[in-house]
């Protein structure tokens, strides 16, 4: 019988086995090699590679500096065009390289930044498109493409969300220039800290791993700047670990996706964003509340949902072009009167609990809470 005084919180992080990560962290300790391209920094971007269907993959400390060594990698500056309608760090990581963030608004059935006002933002100064993968759903990736091929502009996909994600039989991470990975701890798959980048070409690849190791190319030569990004050799053998476990966690998330979906699709004023992808990670469960037709505010559901020890997440709110620090920018396209879509969502979306070790049961209970007068 489930237990109803028992928090049911947004997200548990999957965790290999203690007994299993003690092997190899006995052998870490053997090696005594804990950083610099380890042995299991190796073979974590090799098997990822695979796994993920990608040429090239370079494993990072976190997912934000990818995002910082993209640009640099491709020699980015000037404006980039990208989205309000995500975490923060994908508009920081352009401010930290000197370059103005240009937020458009989003498509309102998807979260995604909308191609059409892509292509009207475009000017003289815009130099790439950043757009993010919102949910792990995928952009509309051949128009973002084609706008880009149109105005030789580059694209970097913030992919923070899209681990495992495929549309038309491929992996998501395949388009644009380069994409990006979170592997944080409350990602369907992590390192407890990590992230990584995906390219298209050795050359590429080399020269990633280059600035991510302070700009070295031997032992005693520094050609550019770089930055240290480097992921240790403890969270590469948990990364390893993950693998072996992840399909299972993946396949246990999208069952609780479907008990969600089958019992809150009658419920007026509680919609669902669309969904295109073959293939998802299922990593957060968005809803979009409606006051117009549900009986509460999106925050006093929220709150409601608090009383009964559920804890979600209205993610994401505010948008990043509200925060104090993009305000005080004074960019005309941080304005809401810019950004309806995205504005909007932001004021409607609740991520509900969405994890491996949530129950059927506990589903239930959660959409009966939403369901109550």
């Amino acid at each position: 019988m489930m237990d109803l005084n028992k928090k049911i919180l947004v997200t548990s992080p999957l965790l290999p086995s203690l007994e299993e990560f003690n092997l190899y962290l006995k052998d870490i300790w053997d090696r005594k090699w804990l950083t610099n391209n380890g042995y299991y920094h190796q073979q974590l971007e090799d098997e990822l590679a695979k796994y993920l269907n990608v040429p090239y993959l370079s494993l990072f400390t976190n997912g934000t500096l990818p995002l910082m060594v993209a640009l640099k990698a491709l020699d980015i500056k000037g404006e980039v065009i990208t989205t309000p309608y995500s975490f923060v760090a994908t508009a920081h990581s352009l401010c930290w390289s000197n370059i103005t963030p240009i937020f458009v608004d989003v498509d309102p059935k998807t979260g995604n930044i909308d191609p059409e006002k892509i292509e009207q933002a475009i000017t003289s100064n815009t130099t790439a498109i950043m757009p993010v993968h919102v949910y792990g759903n995928p952009c509309d990736v051949d128009v973002i493409q084609e706008i880009a091929d149109k105005h030789n502009l580059k694209v970097i996909y913030d992919a923070a969300h899209a681990f495992g994600v495929e549309e038309n039989g491929q992996s998501v991470l395949q388009y644009g220039d380069i994409s990006t990975l979170s592997f944080h701890a409350t990602k369907t798959y992590n390192t407890i800290e990590g992230g990584a980048l995906i390219c298209h070409t050795k050359e590429m690849k080399q020269r990633i791993d280059q600035l991510k190791n302070f700009g070295f190319v031997d032992e005693i030569s520094v050609d550019e700047l770089g930055i240290n990004g480097k992921l240790d050799e403890v969270r590469a053998a948990y990364g390893l670990l993950q693998l072996k476990h992840i399909d299972k966690a993946i396949e246990k998330r999208k069952e609780l996706t479907e008990i969600y979906i089958e019992n809150l699709k009658n419920i007026d004023g509680i919609d669902l964003l669309d969904i295109k992808a073959d293939k998802l990670n299922y990593s957060y469960f968005p809803i979009l509340v409606d006051e117009s037709k549900y009986h509460l505010s999106r925050d006093a559901l929220y709150n409601k949902l608090k009383e009964n020890n559920i804890f979600a997440r209205r993610y994401f709110y505010p948008l990043i072009s509200e925060y104090q620090f993009y305000q005080q920018l004074n960019l005309p396209s941080a304005d809401k009167n810019n950004l309806p879509n995205a504005y909007k969502l932001s004021q409607q979306v609740i991520c509900l609990p969405m994890h491996h070790e949530l129950s059927g049961e506990e589903i239930l209970k959660i959409c009966n809470v939403i369901e109550g007068e």
